[in-house]
């Protein structure tokens, strides 16, 4: 059984996965992937060299990320550019470790940690259930000010560059309520896993 594990940013998807991983899931990250992808010498980040310039890398050839950052930041039409080089990448990585797993450790539960999930829904047929980490988005915004050291309107701007929360719990197979106590969180994560096993 494949799951698609999503949330928000700051609702606690790292802590869902742990769980789940502790229990005997094998995990893939796209956020592991994506910086794989951006480590000296990987084509994906000569071809988003070829299109940012050498600005975008540090003294060493790794990348800039605060630099590729202020690019994109206030420019959409730059940030899809830097997108379309690097998400089918990401896709196909992503793919790739999937089928190694089921090929390697058939009917062992595998679980794929996608922050954009939903975004790109149609992007994912393989996987069976999509699974959001929720909190409320006055806890999210809490959360995530603690988190980062940022201030409120700074996290804002943060949460509005994805889909609202209240949407993707709308688009969930399943929801971890993530905003109780960690012992809640628990005994929601062994309900997900049992049904994993029942399925897998």
């Amino acid at each position: 059984m494949n799951i698609g594990l999503t949330g928000g940013i700051a609702t606690g998807k790292s802590t869902v996965s742990s769980m789940l991983v502790e229990k005997g899931a094998l995990l893939v990250d796209a956020d592991v992937i994506a910086r794989e992808v951006m480590l000296p010498g990987h084509p994906v980040l000569l071809a988003v060299t070829a299109h940012f310039g050498q600005e975008i890398l540090l003294a060493d050839g790794s990348l800039n990320r605060k630099r590729l950052g202020e690019i994109i930041f206030h420019n959409p039409s730059e940030r899809q550019a830097l997108n379309d080089i690097t998400h089918p990448a990401i896709r196909q990585e992503i793919r790739r470790q999937v089928q190694a797993y089921e090929r390697e450790h058939p009917g062992q539960p595998v679980v794929v940690d996608i922050p954009l999930l939903l975004e790109a829904r149609e992007e994912y047929p393989y996987l069976n259930t999509i699974v959001v980490v929720y909190v409320p988005q006055e806890v999210q915004l809490q959360r995530l000010m603690e988190r980062d050291g940022i201030s409120k309107e700074q996290a804002e701007a943060r949460l509005s560059s994805q889909l609202d929360i209240e949407q993707k719990k709308q688009l969930a197979d399943i929801v971890i309520d993530n905003s109780g106590t960690l012992a809640d969180t628990e005994q929601q994560v062994d309900k997900l896993w049992q049904r994993m096993v029942r399925e897998a």
